[in-house]
């Protein structure tokens, strides 16, 4: 089945040939010049993946990223950020506001379909992970879902597409200590177009989600190495 993706661009020469693209990629084009036909078309049908652009009328695009990662309905749909900022910090910023992948203009159709194809394959291998559960905190592989406590007195914890990776990753490979480039390689793939800050950036997301059951703690920093998930403290 063909997979649909949204593309919220306000330049309609950008937007048009990114749909020309997606459609030679076999993908189907949702296109979207601002964050309300965006609302619009998510409202008529909830798209595979989000291409959005960084500068829009009205709602900025890292706005409207941070709005649809605080909704049910779009909170797991990965986000590729279309900027033509290429400093570290923008791209930081994105990353801290839900985008699960950036593209830095001028790009070309070939590295944005690898992209592409690359962050829905990453979703595609979520959707096969099992269920898991160390300590007060479980994972329901099947619903997607990461719960804080025991049993009955559990809470669901609101973990982007990103964190709930990384976090099924370490809860299945406890007590061991990765560093950041064998992160990158186990959770986003080895794509080369990943950074190593960019593991910081979701480990600190991922504390801040656990912070509130205090169970942030879990998620060890070893110093000189790298990272590692621990029931102890």
């Amino acid at each position: 089945m063909q997979k649909h993706i949204l593309i919220v661009e306000d330049e309609p020469a950008i937007r048009d040939m990114l749909a020309f693209a997606l459609r030679k990629g076999d993908f189907v084009p949702m296109p979207a010049c601002d964050g309300r036909q965006a609302q619009a078309q998510i409202a008529e049908r909830v798209p595979d993946l989000i291409l959005l652009d960084w500068m829009l009328p009205g709602s900025s695009g890292l706005e409207l990223a941070r709005r649809w990662r605080r909704e049910a309905l779009t909170r797991d749909i990965p986000i590729i950020m279309l900027t033509a900022r290429g400093e570290e910090n923008d791209r930081v910023g994105g990353l801290e506001a839900g985008v699960d992948d950036y593209v830095v203009k001028p790009f070309s159709a070939r590295e944005l379909l690898a992209r592409i194809r690359a962050v829905l394959r990453r979703s595609r291998e979520d959707d096969e992970d099992g269920s898991v559960q160390i300590g007060a905190l479980r994972i329901d592989g099947a619903a997607h879902r990461v719960f804080a406590g025991i049993d009955g007195d559990s809470t669901t914890l609101q973990v982007g597409p990103t964190e709930y990776r990384l976090l099924h990753f370490f809860m299945t490979h406890p007590e061991r200590v990765y560093t950041r480039t064998q992160l990158l390689d186990h959770v986003w793939g080895g794509s080369v177009y990943v950074e190593e800050r960019t593991v910081d950036v979701h480990i600190r997301r991922l504390r801040k989600c656990l912070e509130p059951h205090h169970l942030d703690e879990m998620v060890q920093t070893v110093r000189g190495a790298g990272y590692r998930f621990s029931a102890a403290s």
